[in-house]
């Protein structure tokens, strides 16, 4: 079963909320990130990447960079200002994008059952990163970005989820992305915690690095307590919940600086020995285990040849796992895409205009679109215990930072 709790929330005001919220720290870059809070001192990516506020070049994990986190951190508190919840509540969060809809609930779960492998994981994380947000996290003594988990769907707590959203909304408003965040407060806790009991289990969808500096943090403080209680906030982490029938999954792409000292022709030789090609195909594969290719300024389609062998295994009969394995590795000579700096990923929402860009301008010589993996793939990968290839998974739309903040 899975247990959620709620929390009284560190949250800005409804007429401050649009200046304050700000994207997820890990999907943008320093320059990004400066670019998207300048000229507003209330973005939280003042607080979630604030080496955008010291000189260039500054070393991203230096003290200072933490330093300035706090400080960032606790002027916003002031001048925002804001405020926590006077007593503890579960919210309802709706994001909508185009045509795409996804309303989860926002609660705190047990740092005990990540660790004990009670909700599920999919990704390895890296210990830099989590060094980051754990460093983050007991510097702040807080929470600032929720954990994006699913579970799968039950019409008792979407008719819960419904009901909350006929109620007065806490926010409102459409990011300058185009996408509307609508947040709730539940006016019923006890029923939503007795809800998700009767949920066998809960994934990480996103936000692996978050969960595993929650437990870092956690094992920390709980180490300098004195009088430790198992019911101090810091052992639990900061959730947005959503059912698997609501996640919109998109492609991440693959783009190569080069073809491993293959000239163009003899690159394509190589991939026809495993893979049927086609040309005038379009840019974005509709089906499962087919890739299309954009190399030389056309693009091609990729299958696997009749008389090549079938993989079986929940991870291995992935898309994203059957490239790396019959492509990128051997004719690329790309071994670890985690360290291998010859490879990139482009996330789907930037579309495979992004792809042609790059290999047109020289940036890579090859790009490849993939179809998208999809949720039923990620659960079963993470019920096997197994884990997924790095980059598998894109999320959208994006959660927002510092909306609920989760003090510890």
């Amino acid at each position: 079963m899975a247990h959620i709790r709620p929390f009284s929330a560190l949250r800005p005001p409804a007429d401050r909320v649009k200046e304050v919220a700000s994207v997820p720290y890990d999907v943008v870059n320093t320059a990004e990130a400066r670019a998207l809070a300048a000229g507003n001192p209330l973005s939280f990516l003042h607080v979630s990447r604030p080496e955008i506020d010291l000189p260039e070049g500054t070393d991203v994990y230096s003290d200072a960079v933490y330093r300035r986190a706090l400080e960032n951190f606790e002027k916003l508190r002031a001048a925002c200002p804001l405020e926590t919840e006077s007593s503890p509540s579960i919210y309802v969060y709706r994001l909508i994008m185009g045509a795409h809809e996804q309303i989860g609930v926002v609660a705190c779960c047990s740092v005990d059952e990540y660790d004990q492998d009670l909700i599920k994981k999919h990704e390895r994380t890296r210990r830099d990163k989590e060094d980051d947000r754990t460093h983050h996290m007991l510097v702040l003594r807080a929470q600032t970005g929720p954990v994006f988990l699913t579970y799968r769907a039950r019409r008792d707590i979407d008719a819960m989820v419904m009901e909350t959203t006929m109620t007065e909304a806490l926010y409102d408003f459409t990011a300058d992305d185009g996408i509307q965040h609508t947040i709730w407060r539940a006016p019923d806790l006890v029923r939503f915690v007795e809800a998700f009991r009767e949920v066998p289990l809960l994934y990480i969808a996103d936000g692996h690095h978050r969960a595993a500096s929650a437990s870092r943090a956690r094992a920390e403080m709980k180490e300098q307590s004195f009088a430790y209680t198992v019911d101090e906030e810091y052992n639990f982490f900061l959730t947005v919940i959503f059912p698997d029938e609501q996640l919109q999954i998109l492609p991440y792409n693959r783009v190569v600086k080069d073809l491993n000292g293959l000239s163009q022709d003899e690159f394509l030789g190589r991939v026809r020995e495993v893979f049927e090609v086609t040309e005038a195909v379009s840019a974005a594969p509709s089906e499962p285990k087919r890739w299309s290719m954009y190399l030389g300024g056309r693009w091609y389609g990729l299958s696997l040849r009749i008389d090549a062998p079938v993989a079986t295994g929940v991870v291995t009969s992935l898309d994203v796992s059957i490239l790396q394995e019959r492509l990128l590795d051997p004719i690329l000579g790309i071994k670890d895409v985690r360290t291998d700096k010859r490879i990139d990923f482009v996330g789907g929402i930037r579309g495979t205009a992004e792809l042609e860009r790059l290999v047109n301008e020289g940036q890579a010589a090859v790009a490849f679109s993939l179809y998208p993996t999809t949720v039923e793939d990620l659960l079963k990968v993470s019920d096997a215990g197994e884990i997924m290839p790095p980059k598998s998974t894109w999320f959208e739309p994006k959660l927002r930072d510092g909306l609920l903040i989760h003090t510890i």
